[in-house]
């Protein structure tokens, strides 16, 4: 499946409440995101920009799944209810 190509910096950060993430602080055109769904923190910071390159979003969607412990593939049908 392919990333979605139309998605901004501040659609993404809110679809990702519901893994628990909170916008934690906002430097220029970056919000950082931190979580601790999983017990530990976590922090990920996303461009808010729209919209984001498929590069970009690939990778957050990386380190997402990783802190999450799920695939790439499943997070990224549960964001987007696919």
């Amino acid at each position: 499946m392919k990333l979605p190509r139309d998605v901004g910096g501040d659609e993404l950060a809110a679809l990702l409440g519901k893994y628990g993430y909170r916008v934690t602080r906002q430097t220029g055109s970056h919000i950082r995101l931190t979580s601790t769904f999983k017990g530990t923190e976590h922090h990920v910071t996303i461009p808010r920009h729209k919209p984001l390159k498929v590069g970009t979003l690939s990778s957050i969607f990386n380190d997402l799944a990783l802190y999450l412990e799920m695939e790439k593939q499943k997070l990224i049908e549960d964001l987007f209810e696919l």
